[in-house]
């Protein structure tokens, strides 16, 4: 027997179309003789209707939920004596963003790359770094204006559903829908029966 996995007006990811799409109805197929739908399908207004399967709902990633230090290091370069490029803000060495508890992890460049444009390269490795600050700043936002929305002036409103935008972006991941988001069954006459109080 088949459940629904999405509701209307729910937005999902078409895997087959590489889109975005709304529910606009939930179609469930009955079939003689059955308590349940046999099938439940799927109309987001693409010119055909789509199955379960074939959708994928946005639900936030439990990563994002640990709040994070990453912290700009630097790292000696082995391969290129400092005398060799002065022309680097940081001559002999390359910046490194660490992104774990230790320090070791995270994002850096090759040598090579670093040389073809240092100034761009410490540029990204101290926003990569500010990035946690950055997306809290964003949550405190959305979350002030949340919080009254009618007492914030259109300016703020329109950063925080900018901010939102960005946060789910990041937060966001793709995922089938699990069986606990399932929409619970009708239950057929002999479980009625079951569950009735029996005579003393």
């Amino acid at each position: 027997m088949a459940r629904a996995q999405f509701q209307k007006g729910q937005k999902v990811w078409v895997e087959c179309v590489g889109a975005w799409a709304q529910i606009e109805k939930v179609q469930p197929v009955w079939a003689k003789g059955f308590e349940e739908p046999v099938r439940v399908t799927y109309d987001v207004g693409l010119g055909r209707e789509f199955l379960g399967h074939e959708l994928l709902a946005p639900v936030e990633d439990p990563a994002a939920q640990a709040t994070e230090q990453w912290r700009l290091l630097r790292a000696r370069n082995k391969w290129q004596a400092a005398e060799d490029c002065p022309h680097h803000p940081f001559p002999g060495s390359y910046p490194v963003v660490v992104t774990d508890a230790a320090d070791w992890g995270g994002w850096r460049v090759p040598g090579a790359e670093y040389d073809r444009d240092p100034e761009r390269i410490e540029f990204q490795a101290r926003l990569i770094a500010a990035a946690p600050q950055l997306m809290a700043v964003a949550q405190a936002l959305i979350d002030a204006v949340d919080e009254a929305p009618e007492d914030a002036p259109p300016e703020a409103r329109a950063l925080a559903r900018q901010a939102r935008t960005v946060v789910k972006g990041i937060t966001d991941v793709l995922a089938a829908p699990s069986s606990t988001q399932t929409a619970p069954s009708r239950p057929t006459p002999a479980q009625i029966e079951s569950r009735a109080p029996q005579a003393a």
